[in-house]
């Protein structure tokens, strides 16, 4: 491995560390409380300097940095999460015997794909739960019909 891919390794290595820590400390109570107290604390503030433009800038400046970092930080922590829970599900299609295992890089679709997938289920989901009406259908005609003979023969 070449230094230049072993650095890349390391600094995402590094970013992934970072990001689950810091979704981990800010996804808290603490983390709420916090903010929620600097915001009081800034708005206490305001009388002391007359809600001046700098004063206003204070908190929207923080809050924009602040924002505009946690959208990295949620995006690697969401993609992280997605390509886990991908995994997973590609793990159990595959142990499944009868499973399409043609199902398990359905990420890698189109839309187009997708939703013609999502059609073929909707049109097997129609039919598993007609199958399905008609067997409890029978069953209770079955049982009128055991209770019938039961009652006529007593």
């Amino acid at each position: 491995m070449r230094a230049s891919e072993e650095a890349a390794q390391f600094m995402n290595e590094l970013f992934r560390l970072f990001a689950h820590r810091t979704s981990q400390l800010v996804g808290s109570s603490w983390a709420f409380i916090l903010a929620f107290l600097i915001i009081i604390a800034w708005a206490l503030t305001g009388p002391v300097f007359h809600y001046s433009d700098t004063w206003q800038l204070v908190i929207n400046t923080g809050t924009t940095i602040i924002t505009f970092l946690m959208v990295f930080l949620i995006q690697n922590t969401q993609n992280r999460d997605a390509k886990a829970i991908h995994l997973k599900l590609d793990e159990l299609i595959r142990g499944v015997k009868g499973a399409r295992t043609g199902l398990v890089n359905l990420e890698q679709l189109s839309d187009e794909d997708l939703e013609r997938l999502q059609q073929e289920f909707d049109r097997l989901h129609k039919s598993v739960n007609h199958v399905e009406q008609k067997q409890e259908h029978q069953e209770a005609e079955l049982e009128e019909t055991s209770g019938a003979l039961r009652r006529s023969e007593a």
